[in-house]
């Protein structure tokens, strides 16, 4: 975990882009790839992946370029904690189900193992194979199945109302898909996304080709 921490955040995030890429080379039966290659499905330079892999302590080679399983298998020692992480969905409206099923079987060592929330309907049922629990129960279902990561997928309205039950329980990492970004104490790993912002974001880019 120590060469995770050091690495730039953009870095973890483009590692983790670069393995879908190459566990999909696998599937297809491709077994190498060149870094220009690698680099145009993600729309960066070979350069850029080059650094990437060098960051990580990467080499291969030149002449047939990177060995698709080998490289795959380094990245995962790099990204992937050694016990597999147990995460947790506070909000099952339709994104936090839609979130559920799409994450649950990517072969990942992450796993989503329950969620909660504060609607009855919803409270003691399964869905999607995942147990739904209240609220009122968090801290001690966050115990008893070990989960150290939580995705909010709330409404944006009660996002604030979970900061307390999240940092009380000792979860370590926090994905926010609310619209309200959200403040943790050190040592809670906090990422806030935002989907208006970078649809804007989108629209805004679409503008400024349409205008040139």
């Amino acid at each position: 975990m120590s060469e995770l921490q050091s690495l730039p955040e953009k870095t973890v995030e483009r590692l983790s882009e670069y393995r879908r890429t190459l566990l999909r080379c696998q599937k297809q039966g491709i077994t190498h790839i060149f870094s220009h290659v690698l680099a145009g499905i993600h729309g960066l330079t070979a350069v850029q992946v080059r650094r990437d892999l060098m960051l990580i302590g990467f080499s291969s080679d030149t002449k047939k370029g990177y060995d698709v399983s080998v490289l795959a298998n380094f990245i995962s020692d790099i990204l992937d904690s050694e016990a597999p992480m147990n995460i947790g969905v506070i909000g099952m409206g339709h994104l936090g189900q839609a979130i559920t099923k799409y994450f649950n079987g990517k072969g990942l060592k992450l796993k989503i193992v329950a969620s909660f929330d504060v609607d009855n309907q919803k409270v003691g049922s399964v869905i999607d194979d995942i147990p739904c629990y209240s609220m009122e129960e968090f801290t001690d279902r966050v115990e008893e199945l070990d989960i150290n990561i939580v995705i909010l997928s709330c409404p944006s309205s009660k996002a604030e109302q979970t900061v307390l039950p999240i940092v009380n329980a000792g979860i370590k990492g926090v994905l926010n898909f609310t619209s309200k970004p959200l403040n943790f104490p050190l040592g809670i790993v906090v990422e806030n996304y935002d989907i208006t912002t970078l649809l804007e974001k989108v629209a805004y880019f679409v503008k400024e080709q349409e205008e040139s």
